[in-house]
């Protein structure tokens, strides 16, 4: 067993089990957690296992955590162990532990556990913005985030489907390719119009769109009798071309776009309406008015109704309009039937934090559909606020004012937009400042992260031009009991965090740990770097003491792989060198 928590576990584990005359699988299996406490007077490491464990025996937690406690001051492996109300035990570890734990560390090449997901086949929609525009830096938060979600389940061994909903079917396609016939005859005419219908959409992008059709078609494309058909075509195909080349520019490549239109054709929403419907989940009924908001022109109409109230949702949910013509909520709900008809099990989406009402009818209809096989999780993102020279850019797709993603990309890197997209929790606000992503300073995180790595990789060039013979690829030799400075013990302790940080970023789906964590790390080797500046002997290398060096290079190589092993699952390059 190469990582600390899990023997740390098994050991708690197995001396309760013991103590109290119980399974000890059952106990290993539970709730309990193993962390390091979040101050340091409560020790190195903490545990609740009696907290969690302790109902059964009808005992009080406080005193199994006495009795547990006693038996484990018996290890060597503890300096000292203490007991917190209501239950905890704090271990204080003697640095041979860390020390055992480093060497493993070092022995292995597997930084990322591959067996979390178990082929777990998943399917990660996101982005999924509509075909109206270009994208803008405020859909790139999603866009990243759904992304390294969808790395990080991969690497753990999860079967993962990246996808994209094209929501190319709707009133506001239809104002779009309005909007383009406009533009068109703007070109033809060479005369720009001044009074624009409510719904036009402004964005000089069109004027590109236009240009194209006229290109490809003719300038006697409107005289064509299917050209309504033609142009809605042409102009999504356009704009989507341009979002995938705008992702791709983010290092964000999809498997599959699937198309809202191409389902409604395909008979697929009536196919998902029939299987609802033979599990008697489909009724017709008159919902109530709505509560908290006044309707006008609101009257009681008898309406196809989805019972969602069966699944946890308020209301059951309306699927067909007056028109006749199915609800948005139909179309998804086909579409989510199509992702388990291709093999999903588990559906993740990637949404705006304005699309929080859709959450429980979308998980209701999951449920529903496969009998509560398949699972549903939705995650939702806050919008990003752009800050430019201290001041907070206004953007609208609507209004054709916005940066779009690819000039952020071009303005600062993709390096800084997906670092940074994953420094803050998905649901909270995030503000993006241009100036502060862009200067070389701790207090912008992905400079300070790849400077860490940067700087390793100068001292590991300085080794090489020494008389040294360090093996950079074996440190079985190593006399690690040499690293007892609190700075190496504190970063052998962070280094051995890694498998927990992953472990939990899945479990909770919170990708963002990990921007958080190569900080953390960070931090700790630019302080060990500082005291070697202090003094020299405490530098990495040191002629004169070939047997420090050694081990000193190995915490850097350990480091060094853990930095980049988490870069790369953020999508973020980990360079030798800075600019």
């Amino acid at each position: 067993m190469n990582d600390i928590y899990s023997y740390l576990r098994e050991l708690v584990a197995r001396e309760f089990a013991e103590q109290y005359n119980l399974d000890y699988r059952t106990i290993y299996n539970s709730s309990f957690v193993i962390e390091r406490p979040k101050r340091e007077d409560n020790g190195d490491i903490s545990t609740n296992i009696c907290m969690v464990n302790s109902k059964t025996l009808k005992i009080k937690p406080l005193n199994a955590a006495e009795e547990l406690a006693e038996k484990l001051r018996a290890s060597d492996d503890f300096e000292k162990i203490e007991v917190a109300s209501p239950g905890f035990i704090n271990f204080w570890t003697r640095k041979t532990l860390w020390h055992k734990f480093l060497s493993l560390r070092l022995k292995t090449n597997e930084l990322v556990p591959t067996n979390i997901g178990s082929g777990k086949n998943v399917n990660v929609e996101y982005v999924s913005a509509n075909p109206t525009g270009p994208l803008h830096i405020g859909h790139c938060r999603g866009a990243v985030y759904g992304d390294v979600l969808a790395n990080l389940l991969e690497k753990t061994g999860h079967k993962v489907t990246r996808e994209y909903y094209v929501n190319d079917a709707g009133i506001q396609i239809s104002q779009l390719v309005s909007s383009v016939i406009i533009r068109i005859n703007e070109l033809l005419v060479k005369n720009i119009s001044e009074n624009y219908p409510e719904n036009f959409y402004p964005g000089e992008y069109l004027v590109d769109v236009a240009r194209h059709i006229l290109n490809k078609h003719g300038n006697d494309i409107l005289d064509n009798k299917e050209h309504l058909d033609i142009i809605r075509q042409e102009t999504i195909d356009f704009l989507l071309n341009r979002i995938k080349s705008d992702l791709s520019s983010l290092s964000i490549n999809q498997d599959l776009f699937v198309s809202e239109q191409s389902l409604i054709v395909e008979g697929k929403i009536d196919d998902a309406i029939n299987r609802l419907k033979d599990m008697d989940m489909i009724y017709r009924g008159t919902l109530e008015k709505p509560k908290g908001k006044e309707i006008e022109d609101w009257e009681p109409r008898e309406q196809l109704l989805f019972r969602s109230t069966k699944f946890g949702d308020e209301i059951d949910r309306p699927l067909q309009k007056s028109t006749g013509e199915w609800t948005y909520f139909a179309n998804d709900i086909a579409y989510h039937f199509d992702k388990i008809q291709r093999g999903s099990n588990h559906l993740i989406d990637i949404l705006g934090a304005d699309h929080g009402g859709y959450v429980k009818r979308m998980n209701a209809s999951v449920k529903a559909l496969t009998n509560n096989k398949a699972e549903f999780t939705a995650k939702l993102c806050q919008m990003v606020k752009l800050v430019e020279n201290g001041k907070l850019v206004k953007m609208s797709k609507r209004s054709g004012e916005f940066i779009t993603l690819k000039e952020m990309v071009d303005k600062v890197g993709s390096d800084s937009i997906r670092f940074m997209m994953m420094y803050r929790k998905n649901e909270a606000p995030l503000e993006f400042d241009v100036q502060k992503v862009t200067e070389q300073s701790k207090d912008n995180p992905v400079f300070y992260v790849q400077y860490a790595h940067a700087r390793i990789s100068s001292v590991i060039n300085k080794l090489k031009k020494t008389n040294m013979n360090i093996d950079l690829t074996n440190f079985d030799n190593c006399n690690f009991s040499l690293l007892d400075k609190e700075g190496e013990i504190e970063l052998i302790k962070i280094l051995l965090d890694w498998k927990g940080v992953i472990e939990t970023a899945v479990k909770l789906y919170e990708p963002h740990r990990i921007s958080y964590y190569l900080y953390d790390l960070s931090s700790s080797f630019h302080s060990l770097w500082n005291q070697g500046k202090i003094d020299k002997n405490n530098k990495f290398i040191d002629e004169e003491r070939p047997e420090i060096s050694n081990v000193r290079i190995a915490l850097l190589i350990a480091t060094q792989e853990t930095l980049k092993s988490g870069l790369s699952l953020i999508g973020v390059s980990a360079p030798d060198e800075m600019q």
